[in-house]
């Protein structure tokens, strides 16, 4: 390239999407945010980073943290409503009884059940919220809603929000990290967690299991694949800083350009940083048991607990974990128990209860907990009453958007405390209901973030997470 040549945008932005370049580019920019909580803000910070378990097709809260008692008198009758429910498929057989035993726990007695034994034990950690309630009884726009705010794509994340709020503390790494269940990433895909019409270096960055997280984390030679020698790596890297300082030069110094181009920067200490993080070396064996990453069944929920452990403690803001695969094409992959809720949960828990335990109790044991967030979500809940004929009991559950459960521990909030209540058979939240949009706003709140302060100006409208709705549940607050 001679001297009246130029690197246009476009030649920019192509290198700006591949490998290493997107997620340098957009990880970086998130330090000209750094300081956005400032405008937000105007109250006492308690987390200041947070790990969201995301199940994705339904947990059946009557049968894991919603004990309803009621439901074994009841079992084999008929619901007696003059409602017209908002079923799924439109099916309604008869009540049928939870099919785990609950138990009181701990010291706080919260009634949780044995489809969680290792959560279980950590019940006086646990803030449960048990009359969570939905708009929408379908997986995508249900699962949109409860992650962005919205029953449509095209909005940002809880995520991005935060990133967006409270900027990066660690300029090595993203700001929000999302790492997918090893069967797949949910069925809304990369919309999940998506900034939108945010700026997007507060997209979610994924990283991948394995010896390469990042893709194209190390430069390659075009033939054969093989690492770039030290001499042309930094014969790379001189010309590449050649060209851009010379399209600055042309652009008049812009100092948002100059941010971009520092990007190539960013991607020499992923290098470093990535490799890092990622390697469960310095874990010591004890440490890596009690994840069960030395279990086939719980190895891959295992080694993301303990991995966004490590993203946390090196400064990322927030890391997203999905439980369940795509829903379309395997349903058998996510916690839709529209066929057995015994068999699908026992296998879908399974995967997930010890290592979600091992990482609440890594981060208490660190002294991380009190500032930390952990949440445990689902899009929806399950009815009390099987998929299958109006005469029969099955063994399935249907969608239930009118009540279900969450849970969440950690920074602000009232440990081994259960708030909210469905009725008598778990069906329909009757105490304090909690729409997403409230979990979303005492997120916010717990961040030191006021939601509706958060804001985006975007196609003529202030947009923001909560859209024109949402109040902090201020009685979860510690």
């Amino acid at each position: 390239m001679n001297d009246n040549q130029a690197l246009d945008r476009r030649d920019l932005f192509h290198w700006g999407i591949n490998g290493l370049g997107a997620t340098a580019l957009a990880s970086l920019l998130a330090a000209e945010t750094a300081s956005a909580s400032d405008g937000f803000g105007s109250r006492p910070v308690k987390a200041k980073r947070a790990i969201h378990i995301c199940l994705v097709g339904g947990l059946s809260h009557i049968d894991s943290f919603d004990y309803k008692p009621e439901l074994t008198r009841l079992h084999g009758k008929s619901l007696q409503t003059d409602e017209t429910p908002d079923l799924f498929f439109g099916q309604m057989g008869l009540l049928r009884r939870e099919d785990w035993k609950f138990t009181p726990r701990g010291e706080s007695g919260l009634m949780i059940s044995d489809m969680f034994p290792h959560i279980a034990e950590l019940a006086d950690d646990l803030t449960i919220l048990r009359s969570m309630e939905s708009k929408s009884a379908n997986h995508t726009p249900a699962l949109f809603l409860a992650n962005n705010g919205f029953e449509f794509n095209g909005f940002p994340s809880m995520g991005s929000w935060i990133s967006y709020g409270m900027g990066v503390e660690n300029e090595s790494l993203p700001a929000y990290v999302v790492l997918n269940d090893e069967r797949g990433a949910p069925n809304t895909g990369a919309s999940t967690w998506s900034s939108a019409f945010l700026p997007s270096n507060h997209q979610g960055v994924v990283l991948r299991g394995g010896k390469q997280p990042v893709r194209d984390l190390f430069p390659s030679n075009l033939v054969g694949g093989d690492k770039l020698s030290a001499e042309n790596d930094a014969a790379t890297r001189q010309f590449v800083q050649a060209v851009n300082q010379q399209h600055v030069d042309r652009q008049g110094g812009d100092a948002t350009l100059m941010a971009r181009l520092k990007s190539y920067e960013l991607a020499a200490k992923m290098q470093t940083s990535i490799p890092q993080v990622s390697s469960f070396a310095e874990e010591s064996v004890t440490t890596q048991e009690s994840y069960g990453i030395n279990n086939q069944q719980t190895a891959d929920m295992g080694r993301r607990c303990l991995l966004g452990r490590r993203l946390l403690e090196q400064g990322v803001r927030f890391v997203q974990l999905f439980s369940g695969g795509p829903i379309a094409g395997n349903p058998r992959a996510s916690w839709d128990a529209h066929e057995n809720v015994k068999e699908n949960h026992t296998i879908e828990a399974g995967r997930i209860d010890q290592p979600v335990a091992a990482l609440l109790k890594d981060l208490k044991q660190r002294g991380m907990l009190h500032d930390t967030l952990v949440l445990f979500t689902t899009e929806f809940g399950r009815t009390p009453f099987a998929q299958s004929a109006a005469d029969q009991v099955g063994p399935g559950r249907d969608h239930n958007r009118y009540g279900f459960s969450c849970w969440m521990a950690g920074a602000g909030l009232k440990p081994g405390f259960a708030f909210g209540n469905t009725d008598d058979l778990g069906w329909k939240a009757v105490e304090r209901p909690i729409p997403w949009h409230d979990f979303h706003a005492t997120i916010l709140h717990l961040f030191g973030i006021d939601h509706e302060k958060l804001t985006f100006y975007h196609n003529g409208i202030q947009r923001r997470l909560t859209n024109v709705h949402g109040e902090v549940v201020e009685e979860i607050l510690a």
